[in-house]
């Protein structure tokens, strides 16, 4: 029987070990003793993390791809900082489980014991304990675990969708602020350029500026490899797909000027999950345009003082995670486009 505490702070401070006084999130390290929990948490029986892109790549980088040791460095993460929250790239990801127990404070939520949900806060702000790494599907960057976390007051969820499954649904969610945000950033007529149009987070966003922008917009999407494009080409969601290497930022000005006539494009949306590409997505924007960063693996230092140092006034947006009614948008975007669907169960079924 788990005891409640009472009083919880409903940032959920009252879980920061150190330093005190910061909230979870950019917190050092965080109290993941759940032998009892606050009055406004939820406790989940943790059945898989989806690691975000920028910090599972980071991981298997560093440990050449091997699954053992990439299950060691995160359970050696989660060990030292009570949280999934990557020192590198200071991200974390989203996790699958089952409610355990619900704080009396959200008696009034629609939850109970025993459903599933997906957490859309980030895994590098939620106390969670790992007791065994079941397994580790490195070419989705999910991992398959035995053990306990919690959301806080503020935290948000989603229930599970009955029409697709867990592991597809958890994947999606990790990236919902980006189609999210692509639908509220994107107008009809506008250019649209989709940096990492071929990754999960690129294939949804590029069905939102193409259905946004409409028959007057052209989204244009970019991939790194011939078979990544190809498969883009295949899916029909953008009207140009281009080979590009991102972190060649003239490369990318020049392909794009080439394609625009020199116009550059409205809107630039980032979903690359490696460093320095920061200075391409500015140079193919026009000016007064928007570059909107999801990507974690971005330098906001480097992208602030480089739109400086070349002269250029473009509107830039950080990525964030929430948006709202993103999980309502993603999971509309996977029922409205078979082809995404087919494609998604694939990979992640």
């Amino acid at each position: 029987m788990v005891t409640i505490n009472k009083n919880g702070n409903p940032f959920g401070s009252h879980r920061v070990v150190e330093p005190l006084g910061v909230l979870p999130q950019p917190s050092e390290r965080v109290n993941n003793d759940f032998s009892s929990i606050w009055d406004n948490e939820v406790l989940i029986n943790v059945e898989a993390l989806n690691v975000d892109s920028a910090s599972f790549t980071q991981i298997k980088n560093s440990v050449e791809g091997d699954e053992q040791k990439i299950g060691a460095r995160i359970l050696e993460i989660v060990g030292n900082r009570g949280k999934m929250h990557n020192p590198v790239t200071g991200s974390g990801g989203v996790l699958i489980g089952e409610i355990a127990a619900i704080g009396e404070k959200l008696s009034d939520r629609d939850l109970k014991v025993g459903d599933k949900i997906v957490t859309l806060v980030s895994l590098s702000l939620t106390p969670l304990r790992i007791d065994e790494i079941l397994g580790v599907k490195k070419d989705i960057d999910q991992v398959q675990v035995k053990g306990q976390a919690v959301i806080f007051e503020s935290g948000i969820y989603a229930k599970l969708p009955e029409d697709m499954s867990e592991t597809l649904a958890m994947a999606a969610l990790d990236v919902a602020g980006a189609p999210a945000q692509t639908a509220r950033l994107v107008k009809p007529g506008d250019t649209v350029v989709i940096i990492g149009a071929t990754g999960k987070s690129g294939i949804l966003c590029s069905y939102e500026a193409k259905k946004r922008a409409g028959v007057t917009g052209r989204v244009i999407g970019t991939g790194t490899s011939d078979a990544s494009c190809k498969q883009l080409k295949e899916l029909n969601l953008c009207d140009d797909v281009i080979k590009l290497d991102a972190t060649d930022a003239l490369a990318c000005y020049d392909e794009l000027s080439k394609l625009t006539d020199g116009k550059l494009a409205d809107v630039i949306i980032n979903n690359v999950s490696i460093p320095n590409t920061e200075l391409s997505s500015i140079l193919m924007c026009r000016n007064h345009g928007t570059i909107y960063f999801f990507s974690m693996a971005t330098s906001f230092t480097k992208a602030a003082l480089g739109a400086e140092g070349i002269g250029k006034d473009v509107n830039m947006i950080i990525g964030n995670g929430y948006t709202e009614g993103h999980a309502e948008i993603t999971y509309s975007v996977l029922r409205e486009s078979p082809v995404i669907m087919q494609l998604f169960e694939k990979l992640y079924c």
